[in-house]
C-alpha cells in the first residue's frame, strides 16, 4: 500500500515498508469507520484517517479484498454536493458473520450477525431456560451452528448477552437472578467449550445483555455520536443499565459497574431479591406493570410482550393508565439519581421502558428534570433505543471487534 511522501533521500531500502506499514495501520480504523456508518464515501474515509487519497484508496481496496467491504467501481456525487466525486463505500453484504446469542428469562435466541450490525439471520430459541448452563448454551450454539450451515456464510467468533452482571476476568455470572442458574457460572468458559465442540471458528466472548445493547446503539442506534451515554433497559425481568464512556464500555474494576436495577426508589416498596425494598429492578419492569395494572401474567407470551401490549392497546383504561404512571414517576426517579452521579450528554431507553417513553414522554422528561440538578439546567436528551434484538447486535460486537482491531490478523 501507498502512504504519504517520505522525506528522506530516494532509494532506502525501508520506504516501501514503511508506506505498507502505515498503510496496513489504518486498516482497523477504517474498517470501524465504515462499520459504524462514519466514512460513507472514500473522500470522508481520507479524511477521517488523515492519510492521502492514494492510501487510502489502498485501505479500501484491501479491505474490499477481504470481502469485508465494498467500494463503488464508479464514483458518484451526493445530490446538492459540491467538489470532486467519490465512490462510495458500504459493508459487504455478503461477507462473514458473528454468531450472536442471547439468553433471557423466557428463552433463547441465536442470530448471524454482519458488519454494520445486520441482521443476516435469526433463529428462535425454547421458551424454557434449562437450570443446566451448559444445555441451554449447547442448544443456542447449536441453532447458531445450523444457521451458519444453511447461508453458508464464514464466522469470525461468537458473542453471548445473558441477564446477570459478568465479573472480569473469568466471565463468571454472578447474579443471573431471573434465571435457574448457580450464581458465578462460568458462562464464557462453557459458551466457549460449546462453540469450539460445534467446530465453529474464532474466539468466544460473553457480557451482560444491557452492556451490549448500549455498545450496539452507541455504534449503531440511537446512541450514536453521543459521548457519554446512558442506557437503561428491561429485559423480559429486572432492569439493567450502562455507559459508554468515549465509544468504550464502562464496566468498572471487574465488569460489575451500573448495577441500576437495585437503586432505591420507593421505601415502602416490592421486596427485592437482592434482599432491599423498592428497587427499581421491582418498580420499573414487565411483572410490575402488570401487577400495578391489576393483570394475572399468562403463559402465552412473554411479561415483556404482555406488559408493551398493555400499554399499547389499554392506555385509556384508567387502571392501565395510572399503572403506566407510577412506572414511569419510579424510573425517571431513578434516572434522575443517575444523572446527578454520572453527568451523562444522551439517554436511551430500552425495553419496557421505551414503551413507556413512548407514552408520555413530557412527564418521564418532567420527573428526570424536575429531581435530577443538571436536569433544571437544560435537561438531557432521552430517547427510545432504535434496533431491534440491541443486545444480540452488542454480542456480535464483542465478536467482530479483534477485527476491527486487525483485520488481516483475525481473518489470515
Amino acid at each position: 500500500m501507498s502512504g504519504k511522501a517520505d522525506p528522506r533521500p530516494a532509494g532506502e531500502g525501508t520506504t516501501s515498508r514503511t508506506r505498507l506499514d502505515r498503510g496496513r495501520g489504518a486498516l482497523g480504523p477504517a474498517l470501524e469507520l465504515v462499520h459504524t456508518g462514519r466514512a460513507p464515501t472514500r473522500a470522508v474515509l481520507t479524511a477521517e484517517l488523515g492519510v492521502t487519497r492514494a492510501t487510502a484508496g489502498a485501505v479500501a481496496a484491501e479491505l474490499e479484498a477481504l470481502g469485508l467491504i465494498r467500494v463503488d467501481a464508479r464514483p458518484g456525487a451526493a445530490a446538492g454536493s459540491q467538489g470532486r466525486p467519490s465512490h462510495r463505500l458500504s459493508v459487504a453484504e455478503d461477507g462473514p458473520v458473528a454468531l450472536a446469542a442471547q439468553i433471557h428469562a423466557d428463552g433463547f435466541r441465536a442470530a448471524l450477525v454482519g458488519l454494520g450490525g445486520r441482521i443476516v439471520a435469526t433463529a428462535p430459541g425454547c421458551e424454557v431456560v434449562d437450570p443446566d448452563p451448559a444445555k441451554v448454551l449447547g442448544s443456542v450454539v447449536a441453532a447458531g451452528a445450523e444457521l451458519l450451515r444453511e447461508t453458508g456464510r464464514r464466522c469470525v467468533g461468537a458473542g453471548l448477552a445473558v441477564p446477570s452482571a459478568v465479573a472480569e476476568p473469568e466471565g463468571l455470572a454472578l447474579n443471573p437472578l431471573h434465571l435457574a442458574w448457580p450464581a458465578g457460572a462460568p458462562v464464557r468458559e462453557i459458551f466457549a467449550e460449546q462453540v469450539r465442540a460445534a467446530g465453529l471458528d474464532g474466539p468466544a466472548f460473553a457480557a451482560n445483555d444491557v452492556n451490549l445493547a448500549a455498545l450496539a446503539e452507541h455504534r449503531h442506534g440511537a446512541g450514536r455520536g453521543a459521548r457519554d451515554l446512558l442506557c437503561v433497559a428491561t429485559g423480559h425481568r429486572g432492569v439493567g443499565g450502562a455507559l459508554v464512556l468515549d465509544g468504550r464500555l464502562h464496566t468498572g474494576s471487574s465488569g460489575l459497574a451500573l448495577e441500576v436495577g437495585h437503586l432505591g426508589v420507593n421505601p415502602d416498596g416490592r421486596p427485592c431479591h437482592c434482599g432491599s425494598r423498592g428497587c427499581l429492578d421491582v418498580e420499573a419492569d414487565p411483572l410490575a406493570l402488570l401487577t400495578a395494572a391489576g393483570r394475572e401474567p399468562g403463559p402465552e407470551m412473554s411479561l415483556l410482550k404482555q406488559a408493551d401490549d398493555l400499554i399499547r392497546g389499554q392506555y385509556g383504561d384508567p387502571r392501565v393508565r395510572t399503572a403506566t404512571e407510577q412506572l414511569i414517576d419510579r424510573l425517571g426517579l431513578g434516572l434522575a439519581g443517575l444523572v446527578n452521579i454520572l453527568n451523562p450528554d444522551r439517554i436511551i431507553l430500552g425495553g419496557l421502558h421505551r414503551t413507556l417513553l413512548e407514552a408520555d414522554p413530557d412527564r418521564l422528561r418532567a420527573v428526570v428534570a424536575d429531581r435530577s440538578l443538571w436536569g433544571r439546567s437544560g435537561g438531557v436528551p432521552i430517547l427510545a433505543c432504535t434496533l431491534d434484538h440491541n443486545s444480540l447486535v452488542g454480542a456480535a460486537e464483542l465478536a467482530w471487534q479483534p477485527v476491527l482491531d486487525d483485520p488481516l490478523g483475525a481473518l489470515a
